[in-house]
């Protein structure tokens, strides 16, 4: 398995208890790909992932719960993860550069989610700009109703919270949805 199609496992351990709350139930059939042996050592492939997607968006309702709480899960990990010198210090920053600090640790969880998975942020007028390549997440044949990027806004959300930082989280677009990719913007409310 080549390094790109790595998925890491942060995503597939915060998948995996988002099922376990979100559909209990369907839990053993979801641990036919996300195997815990491959989760606990970072094992899993693009492919076993794509299919655990694609069966949770036939779930209906429960897809962008079980998104939302993966991503908010996974943005958990991760703050619970930076050293206390990192946490103090965008804690201690202005809110103007915490509010960017803290939107450019996205950049690295978006990579750290999916190996082929890139983001770049920008800001422009108060407002941050977060363009996400390579999502996993809207990787469909046919266009969606509704945007899929659902991990990446709840994630997003929390990290921004995690300093204090109130936002106002949007998918603007979706690569799934027909857009020309996934764009998450975040603003102060």
């Amino acid at each position: 398995m080549t390094r790109e199609g790595i998925v890491g496992r942060l995503l597939s351990a915060s998948l995996h208890q988002s099922i376990s709350d979100v559909l209990p139930t369907r839990l053993e059939f979801y641990e036919g790909w996300l195997r815990p042996e491959s989760l606990h050592d970072g094992r899993l492939g693009r492919a076993p992932l794509v299919a655990v997607l694609s069966f949770l968006r036939q779930e209906g309702p429960a897809y962008p719960e079980v998104m939302a709480r993966a991503g908010t899960y996974a943005a958990d990990w991760t703050l619970a993860d930076l050293s206390r010198l990192r946490r103090a210090a965008i804690g201690a920053a202005p809110e103007r550069l915490r509010r960017r600090l803290a939107l450019g640790l996205a950049r690295g969880f978006v990579r750290g989610t999916f190996h082929g998975s890139r983001a770049s942020v920008r800001w422009r007028r108060g407002v941050g700009r977060v363009d996400i390549e390579g999502s996993l997440f809207c990787d469909v044949r046919a266009p969606a109703a509704a945007p899929l990027c659902g991990f990446y806004g709840a994630a997003i959300t929390r990290l921004m919270s995690g300093f204090t930082t109130a936002a106002d989280v949007r998918t603007e677009a979706c690569l799934a949805t027909g857009g020309d990719g996934c764009v998450i913007t975040v603003a102060r409310p």
